[in-house]
């Protein structure tokens, strides 16, 4: 399984740089009822915006959070939570980021 991100502030019309970005996984307890969120690696958005690869493990929920203090002050924070359900394909999740607006989508 792979997964990667984007984020593109579309405020300047360019990729964000530098957003540090965190990959977590839900925690259920036996009986399936979730108990919290796990970190499963952190990255930085390279020069095109990107993180290529993060290390998801399977299927489940995820989410991911987005340091965007820096590129907006309404959005400090943005967590984009999602299912993968099927761990044998490609998940690309994109942000798109202005200062008081935003958006995602699943990629290709």
């Amino acid at each position: 399984m792979s997964l990667s991100t984007h984020v593109l502030d579309t405020g300047v019309g360019r990729p964000a740089t530098g957003v540090a970005v965190r990959l977590e996984k839900i925690i259920l307890s036996f009986d399936g009822s979730p108990r919290g969120w796990r970190l499963v690696a952190e990255a930085v958005t390279d020069a095109d915006g990107r993180i290529a690869s993060l290390p998801a493990d399977g299927a489940g929920r995820w989410r991911l959070v987005f340091d965007t203090a820096e590129r907006s002050t309404f959005f400090p924070e943005v967590t984009i939570t999602f299912v993968i359900d099927d761990p044998a394909a490609h998940h690309h999740v994109p942000l798109l980021l202005a200062p008081y607006s935003m958006s995602s989508y699943r990629g290709s």
